[in-house]
């Protein structure tokens, strides 16, 4: 099939180098960056890019929208596609907020982290998809197909609980890997000392439910280490809101049971 993209970030790379190696042509790619549409057009041997308004409609089966989620609604707006299939890429924006756009409407989520730079090589990618018509599905479906073996239909009030869900489960945990490689490095210790204990935690939550596997400070109520550690952390206030959250957190989650 023939696609074109709106965007040149991260997921924009990781979407057409798949589709391209999977035999689906480009037809073009457009950004409010010419200079950077140009670059990633001749990446994929595309001959035409361009901005927004150099998009025709019907010029491709479909488009995809891989632009900021903030972004979306105001480049859709600049749209008007009866031919082509609209696609935007995001987890928690909903399939309405691009429905004035185009007749037939998806979305293809990735939930997973992609870095342009670190793109990654394998297949087992859950992919949320949603269509607003036939025609869309068997595109968003055909494309997704190209991308992962694992994929699932979800509706926006699913896919916006598993957008929260992916954030605290990437984005919170890198930044508490973050707060640990500080604290390392502010007392001479070397970062790596802690990838065995990360490791293990990650190859436990493969097999068993996390629930049952706590253990620490918190849920024994060593208020002694507890109280001790807070005070480590005097220095760093926010990293102090962030140890009693997660102990209280913790603690409210045993009192529950």
């Amino acid at each position: 099939m023939t696609f074109c993209i709106i965007g040149t970030g991260n997921i924009a790379w990781f979407l057409c180098t798949r589709l391209v190696t999977a035999r689906h042509h480009c037809i073009g790619v457009y950004d409010r960056d010419i200079n950077a549409a140009r670059r990633f057009a001749e990446a994929l041997l595309c001959n035409k890019s361009g901005t927004i308004k150099d998009i025709e409609d019907g010029e491709a089966d479909g488009c995809f929208l891989a632009v900021s989620d903030s972004a979306i609604s105001e480049v859709a707006a600049q749209l008007s596609f009866k031919q082509t299939v609209l696609v935007h890429t995001a987890g928690a924006v909903g399939i309405d907020n691009i429905m004035t756009a185009a007749k037939d409407c998806a979305i293809l989520w990735p939930v997973y982290s992609i870095l342009k730079n670190n793109l990654p090589v394998h297949r087992k990618i859950p992919c949320a998809w949603e269509a607003s018509s036939d025609k869309a599905k068997r595109f968003v479906l055909s494309m997704a197909h190209a991308i992962s073996d694992e994929l699932f239909e979800a509706k926006y009030e699913q896919r916006r609980w598993l957008h929260l869900a992916a954030v605290m489960s990437n984005n919170f945990i890198t930044h508490l890997m973050t707060i640990c490689e500080h604290v390392c490095a502010d007392n001479n210790m070397p970062f790596a000392t802690l990838l065995p204990i990360i490791e293990q935690t990650f190859d436990r939550i493969r097999q068993y439910s996390p629930q049952t596997l706590q253990t620490g400070p918190a849920i024994r109520n060593d208020t002694t280490t507890i109280n001790e550690q807070i005070a480590l952390l005097e220095k760093h206030p926010h990293w102090q809101k962030i140890y009693q959250a997660m102990t209280d957190s913790i603690r409210a989650e045993i009192a529950d049971k």
